[in-house]
C-alpha cells in the first residue's frame, strides 16, 4: 500500500511488532518442538492487520532491526493492504521473534525475544508522523509502549498531539515480563488514561490499570477516568463494555480453541471497524467476540485474522442455530 496523503487513515496502530514463531506440535513444551511456523506479530500490528481485514486504510508506526526479519515484516504488512511507511529500522537490536507453547484451551505460554531492548521501543518522539496520528479516525497504541524510553515518551507525545479526540484507544495489554516493577506499570497506566477515550483490557490488566478485577467495578473506575468507552474482556464469561448511558455484555462464541493469543487483537481490530461504522455497543461487541473466537480457532494470528464477511457468516449460523433450538 502506498502511503495515504490525501485523507486520513481510518486506523493508525501504534506499539510492538515482529516475528512469531509458533509450533506444529501441540501439548509438548519448546524443548520437544520439531518444527516451527513464521508469521507476522505483534499486538499493534495484529490490531492493524485485523482492522485492513475489514476494509479500513490503515498504517503502523512502529521500528524493526536492520535485518531480514526487519525486511520480512514489512513486506507481511504490505500483503495485508497495512501501509508501513511508518516502519523504520534502527541498527543494534534485532527485530523481535516470539515462541509459544500450545496447550489447548486455555494455556499458550509465551516468551519474548526481546532483551535488553526492542527496535519497537525506540520509537522516538521526534520522528513521529504527527499529521497521520492527529488526523486518524481511531489511534490505537498499547501499554507496553509505556515500558521502557524513549517510546514511553514517544507515546505521551503522539497523544499530545491528537488531543483526547474520540476513539483514541489505549489497549491495556499489560506484559509482566516488560515491567520490572507492576506499581510502575500502573503509574503509566494512570496517567496514559488522562489522554484517551477508549480502554480495553482482561480482568488481570484492569486491576493494574485501576486497582479493580470485578467487570462491572472495573469499567465504572475506567470511566471515572474519563474514557467514553471501557471494554473488560472476561475469556470464556465474554465481554462487557460500558459508557455513562449503557451496558452492555455478551457471551462467548463457542469455537474450538487452538491458540488463544491472537484473539484479543482480532477483537481490537472488529472493535475499531465497529466504532468507525457507528454501530450501536452491543452490535459491535458481538462482532468483535465472534471475530476474537474465529482466530482462537487457528494456530496463527495475523494471517488467521477473519473478513467481514466471515465474521457476519458465522453470526447468522450463530442466530440460525439459537432460533432453531428455541423451537
Amino acid at each position: 500500500m502506498a502511503r495515504q496523503d490525501d485523507a486520513a487513515y481510518d486506523l493508525v496502530a501504534m506499539g510492538r511488532t515482529g516475528v512469531d514463531l509458533y509450533p506444529l506440535q501441540h501439548g509438548v513444551g519448546l524443548e520437544d518442538v520439531e518444527t516451527f511456523q513464521k508469521f507476522l506479530g505483534g499486538s499493534a500490528t495484529n490490531v492493524a492487520v485485523a482492522a485492513a481485514r475489514h476494509g479500513r486504510s490503515t498504517a503502523l508506526v512502529t521500528r524493526t532491526g536492520a535485518d531480514a526479519f526487519g525486511r520480512y515484516v514489512h513486506q507481511a504488512l504490505r500483503g495485508f493492504g497495512v501501509d508501513d511507511a511508518f516502519v523504520t529500522a534502527v541498527q543494534g537490536p534485532p527485530t523481535p521473534v516470539t515462541f509459544c507453547e500450545v496447550f489447548p484451551p486455555d494455556d499458550f505460554p509465551l516468551y519474548f525475544y526481546r532483551y535488553p531492548t526492542a527496535p519497537d521501543l525506540m520509537i522516538e518522539a521526534r520522528d513521529l508522523p504527527v499529521e497521520a496520528l492527529a488526523s486518524a479516525r481511531v489511534f490505537w497504541s498499547t501499554v507496553t509502549g509505556l515500558s521502557q524510553e524513549p517510546s514511553r515518551s514517544a507515546h505521551f507525545a503522539a497523544w499530545e498531539a491528537r488531543g483526547r479526540r474520540d476513539h483514541t484507544v489505549l489497549d491495556l495489554d499489560y506484559r509482566p515480563m516488560f515491567w520490572p516493577d507492576p506499581r510502575e506499570a500502573g503509574l503509566q497506566v494512570g496517567r496514559a488514561l488522562e489522554h484517551v477515550t477508549v480502554a480495553v483490557g482482561n480482568r488481570e490488566e484492569c486491576e493494574i490499570a485501576v486497582g479493580e478485577t470485578d467487570p462491572h467495578r472495573a469499567a465504572s473506575a475506567l470511566l471515572e477516568r474519563g474514557v467514553t468507552l471501557a471494554v473488560v474482556k472476561q475469556g470464556p464469561k465474554g465481554v462487557l463494555a460500558a459508557t455513562a448511558e449503557e451496558r452492555v455484555e455478551v457471551a462467548p462464541f463457542p469455537v474450538r480453541v487452538v491458540n488463544g493469543l491472537g484473539a484479543g487483537d482480532a477483537f481490537g481490530g472488529a472493535l475499531v471497524h465497529g466504532l468507525l461504522e457507528g454501530w450501536e455497543l452491543r452490535r459491535t461487541l458481538e462482532f468483535a467476540n465472534v471475530a476474537g473466537a474465529l482466530v482462537a480457532a487457528q494456530l496463527e494470528c495475523s494471517s488467521a485474522m477473519p473478513t467481514t464477511a466471515e465474521v457476519e457468516r458465522s453470526l447468522a449460523t450463530a442466530r440460525f442455530e439459537s432460533q432453531e433450538a428455541a423451537r
